[in-house]
């Protein structure tokens, strides 16, 4: 192609002059090419294998390379700068670094036939030659020197960039499991909260009730009864348990009765008289000992103190489920520490799943367990175990749908068969019942920065960290998927170095 060619604009807000096409080498041009790095030390004739490539001049704010773009060029900037920067999927918009003149970029995408990691954007007047993939690939071939530079300079940006998005994705994944976290807690501390509440009504309640039992002055027979209906209450450790249709009819049965006997409240205490097991014949045995105000009096005092010990069960199951938490993130963060332990594979995984259980609620997803209980421990140096159950289970709750089913198993195999082989393989599996790897990307599923989610959902790193921890630990990943049946296996010697 001669003369000047139009580019078509990056994005509808760019505005791109036309890119002139370089047909020979002006001494001016030559003379900024040996500023550049990875050209200085071509003789002048070698720089003649530019010819052919395109002069291009952006202004500032132009966008030159798109996020995931798919076409790929070669780029050397002249004059300028730019800034590379990442849309995050929290929507915050990252710079990852910046250009200068004299600085090439564009060969990772080129060399490694991935998507653009990263959004180019020119923050000043700037011009750059392009090369597209044919050019490129004959500056390779032709210009050794060319080559290694631009080798080394990828190997350099590429080991950044890695740097940059692990540390994005830890950040990322620390501050998904923080808001994990508060989510957990807040469930337990709101629960403990209410029934802290309740508790305190429920008090002053008894307390007003036993002011007018003791200026009505009880009866012999009365405080008995009243003793042993106190007996029956703090004797009922958990409530009775009922299908819905059961409990049901209970409740409006009773409700019905106490109605009948000019009861108040008599539909908001039927669930908690019904709760210990209480039906209308018991009721009838008490109304022999009370009448009137007083059996209703009765029965609310009986009604507090039943809601009392169950509001502090209550509390008491909500304090736990903290302490469970806490202990869950403790053992999360402080397994392995350079030092060699054992550790429950079993447990790893439970502290996990625990931390991840408000995205198992939020998408309604069912979590089947099987875990062996004879499981041998693991014996290692290594870090990082939780990262891969982490990275598998929330890859499934990504692919599965509403009311999805995960499957998570665990189970040993000796190495061999000779009975003085004593090494142990632990086996543990996450599946799931999601729409499955597509055929043509399971070869790519371990390659760094590849991702077969939604562009902004998925950084592509994840499996490639479960792979890397896996072979530190002496051990292997497979897996195997079609659609609604997903299956990861790693398999772990119990005992290395």
């Amino acid at each position: 192609m001669k003369g000047n060619e139009t580019l078509t604009p990056m994005n509808p807000t760019t505005q791109v002059d036309q890119g002139k096409l370089i047909e020979v080498m002006s001494e001016e041009l030559v003379s900024e090419l040996r500023n550049v790095p990875i050209l200085s030390s071509l003789k002048d004739d070698e720089l003649h294998c530019l010819v052919g490539v395109h002069e291009v001049r952006f202004n500032a704010g132009d966008t030159i390379v798109k996020q995931a773009g798919l076409e790929h060029f070669f780029w050397i900037l002249l004059d300028g700068e730019l800034r590379v920067h990442q849309l995050q999927t929290d929507g915050a918009d990252v710079t990852l670094s910046k250009i200068e003149s004299g600085n090439a970029f564009g060969e990772l995408p080129l060399l490694t036939n991935v998507p653009n990691a990263g959004a180019v954007e020119s923050t000043t007047d700037s011009r750059l030659l392009r090369l597209d993939e044919e050019q490129f690939w004959t500056l390779m071939t032709s210009c050794p020197q060319v080559r290694k530079a631009i080798l080394s300079n990828m190997s350099y940006r590429f080991q950044k960039m890695q740097s940059i998005v692990l540390q994005q994705e830890k950040m990322a994944s620390l501050g998904t499991l923080a808001a994990g976290l508060m989510h957990e807690l807040n469930n337990p501390g709101a629960a403990a909260r209410r029934a802290a509440s309740q508790l305190r009504e429920n008090l002053m309640r008894m307390h007003e009730l036993s002011l007018k039992f003791k200026e009505r002055d009880l009866t012999s027979e009365q405080k008995h009864c009243m003793f042993d209906l106190q007996k029956q209450a703090l004797a009922a450790d958990k409530p009775v348990r009922m299908n819905s249709l059961e409990q049901s009819d209970a409740e409006e049965a009773l409700a019905e009765w106490m109605e009948s006997a000019n009861i108040q409240n008599a539909w908001k205490m039927a669930p908690t008289l019904v709760s210990i097991g209480m039906d209308a014949k018991e009721l009838e045995r008490l109304r022999n000992d009370f009448s009137g105000e007083m059996l209703s009096d009765a029965l609310s005092w009986l009604e507090a103190l039943i809601s009392s010990m169950q509001l502090v069960n209550t509390i008491e199951e909500s304090i736990g489920r903290v302490t469970d938490l806490v202990h869950a993130v403790k053992s999360y963060a402080h397994e392995g520490k350079g030092q060699k332990q054992s550790i429950d594979i079993n447990d790893s995984i439970h502290d996990t799943l625990v931390i991840l259980a408000h995205k198992f609620r939020e998408k309604e997803v069912v979590v089947e367990k099987n875990f062996a209980p004879d499981l041998p421990a693991l014996h290692s140096e290594c870090t990082g175990l939780n990262q891969i159950w982490t990275n598998l289970l929330d890859n499934a709750i990504d692919a599965v749908p509403r009311h999805g089913h995960i499957r998570v198993r665990t189970w040993s195999e000796k190495k061999s068969s000779s009975p003085d082989d004593s090494h142990v393989d632990l086996c543990i599996s996450v599946s799931d019942n999601g729409a499955g790897i597509p055929l043509d990307s399971q070869p790519q599923i371990f390659d760094p920065f590849y991702t077969t989610k939604p562009v902004g959902v998925g950084t592509g790193i994840g499996l490639g960290i479960v792979q890397r921890i896996v072979q530190q630990y002496g051990g292997t990943i497979r897996f195997s998927s079609q659609p609604g049946d997903t299956e990861f296996v790693v398999r772990l010697p119990s005992d290395h170095k």
